[in-house]
């Protein structure tokens, strides 16, 4: 093979590399957001929740930030589509079940949040396996329902830091959890029903 060919081959190679691979500043911020889970654990293991707070509100903010940035500066890439809501939920799952154990919150409403985001992470990869068209994209509901239990993290948080009881949340943490189950039973009946349409 001519050397041109060969160096014109490795180009397009790493061209394709860094198409799967974006790293603009929206994938960024979500990496660095997945980076900021073992702090947050960490910070709440060792009963320092107002860092915990501080590092959690980091978190949301890259949240934010990411989105807008993507929509703002057409950086949306399908590597981001589908890391930000896995950082998403990877950093609820550790938030809840940290919680659990230091008896923050009821063990049966981590086990809801968990089976819900462990069922959807599962169903995805599945799809990407299989190669069966799956709409991931998140719904309404589903924005709202995560919206709702980062709001019930943050404030459960609060009043740890102010070592008050958590269980002044209870309204909330009812609505968070029929928000989390509505929205799970939604995104597994809407994977059923693609997966069962003719793939072509």
């Amino acid at each position: 093979m001519p050397k041109d060919s060969r160096a014109w081959e490795a180009m397009e190679n790493r061209q394709s590399a860094t198409s799967a691979f974006p790293l603009n500043i929206p994938n960024s911020l979500t990496i660095l957001r997945i980076l900021l889970i073992p702090v947050l654990v960490g910070f709440l293991v060792y009963g320092h929740y107002s860092y915990a707070l501080v590092t959690l509100l980091i978190a949301a903010l890259t949240d934010g930030l990411d989105g807008t940035i993507a929509r703002l500066a057409n950086q949306r890439t399908q590597f981001g589509a589908y890391l930000d809501p896995l950082a998403d939920k990877l950093l609820l799952m550790s938030a809840f079940v940290t919680f659990a154990i230091l008896d923050l919150v009821p063990v049966w409403s981590v086990i809801l949040v968990v089976s819900r985001d462990a069922i959807l992470l599962t169903g995805t990869l599945l799809a990407r396996l299989t190669e069966t068209r799956v709409d991931v994209s998140p719904t309404m509901l589903g924005k709202v329902t995560t919206f709702a239990q980062l709001l019930y993290i943050i404030l459960t948080l609060v009043l740890a830091s102010r070592q008050l009881d958590p269980v002044l949340l209870s309204p909330l943490l009812y609505l968070m959890s029929a928000l989390t189950f509505t929205s799970g039973f939604y995104y597994i009946v809407r994977g059923v029903r693609q997966s069962s349409l003719p793939q072509g």
